[in-house]
């Protein structure tokens, strides 16, 4: 099994998300500034895109960390993420 990090540092999710062409959301008509999420590909009706900088002051207003796997079990560049509360 292909093992998951977890990491807080902003130019690392960046530079994951963007190898695998995802971009920053949030759930429309969340409370609280909205829900993070990673948009891949065609865009999710659900989801409305943000910018890096209103991402992260959201990731660190909620004290995230950012739990992601870069391959899966056959090789392949995995997609794998979410988010988690800090320790």
């Amino acid at each position: 099994m292909t093992a998951s990090m977890t990491t807080i540092d902003h130019d690392t999710i960046r530079s994951w998300v963007e190898a695998r062409e995802g971009h920053p959301a949030r759930v429309k008509g969340a409370p609280n500034g909205g829900i993070l999420r990673i948009d891949f590909g065609k865009p999710e009706e659900t989801l409305e895109e943000i910018s890096w900088e209103e991402f992260f002051q959201i990731f660190e207003k909620e004290n995230l960390a950012f739990l992601h796997q870069d391959l899966t079990d056959d090789g392949q560049t995995s997609r794998f993420c979410k988010f988690i509360h800090r320790h």
